[in-house]
């Protein structure tokens, strides 16, 4: 025999079928670096927010963030003064453009995935809008 007298709200709001969302793991196939930026971008966004079919863009994005990080040590090398060394323009100019090219490719995948900023902030919550006080005088108002 069941319960008499009606649910309480915890019965009401837990259902025998609930079924548990988890995070995805990292693939294998990645390196230990660009599991870690998985397990980060994961953790950033709710539970639900990755399907299977966007794990092989988030596995590119972990890469080319990697990638990114080994430009931009590149370039810090580059810009390094070191004894007897002369800077080197062309492999500057080299490292910046790899640079560019995987900043852009990150960006565009963040954008298909809505990772960026500006997808997860709603518009009406990013900033306050302009008020009309001061520009109007109220009607009801000394003259």
């Amino acid at each position: 025999m069941g319960r008499r007298g009606p649910r309480s709200m915890t019965d009401l709001m837990i259902d025998g079928s609930t079924t548990v969302i988890t995070r995805p793991d990292a693939p294998y196939d990645l390196s230990d670096a660009a599991a870690e930026q998985w397990r980060t971008i994961v953790a950033s966004m709710p539970a639900e927010h990755f399907a299977p079919s966007h794990y092989p863009m988030l596995t590119q994005l972990c890469r080319h963030k990697v990638e990114s990080n080994r430009i931009a040590q590149l370039i810090e090398q580059c810009c390094e003064k070191k004894k007897g060394k002369t800077f080197n323009l062309n492999e500057y100019k080299l490292l910046t453009k790899m640079q560019k090219g995987e900043s852009a490719e990150i960006n565009r995948l963040m954008r298909s995935m809505r990772l960026t900023h500006q997808s997860l902030m709603r518009p009406e919550t990013a900033r306050l809008r302009p008020t009309m006080t001061g520009l109007v005088k109220a009607p009801w108002g000394d003259e």
